[in-house]
């Protein structure tokens, strides 16, 4: 996986790893760490349509549920049926094996960048 410098980000807390014509997105370990232990993901079937800013799946933890939005337009081409199986990968490993979903897109929007995400979080 990228460094967090070289991922794009979502005021929602998602990071956005592009290649080519497909993105994978995740949350932030900053995130993660508000939820709290994750303990069930739902995400998006592969080959659905995505719209930017839309609720495309939800993060359970002991502590809330949150919900994934999709940071941009597209169809779902994969989505990561380890977090489903295991979901406190997203807790131990946000940017590398917690990833959620692959989406293939034809327009990146305007996202931020990791100085920026990182100064609307405070660090």
């Amino acid at each position: 996986m990228a460094e967090q410098s070289e991922l794009q980000y979502t005021a929602e807390h998602e990071w956005v790893l592009v290649d080519g014509t497909t993105a994978t997105v995740g949350i932030t370990a900053y995130a993660a760490e508000k939820l709290g232990d994750v303990v069930f993901v739902d995400l998006p079937a592969v080959g659905s349509a995505v719209a930017a800013g839309t609720v495309v799946g939800e993060i359970e933890s002991t502590k809330s549920v949150g919900e994934l939005f999709a940071p941009i337009d597209g169809t779902v081409l994969e989505a990561n049926d380890a977090v489903v199986a295991s979901p406190e990968l997203v807790n131990s490993d946000p940017f590398g094996a917690g990833w959620l979903i692959k989406v293939e897109f034809t327009a990146l929007p305007a996202l931020l960048s990791w100085d920026e995400y990182r100064a609307l979080v405070g660090e």
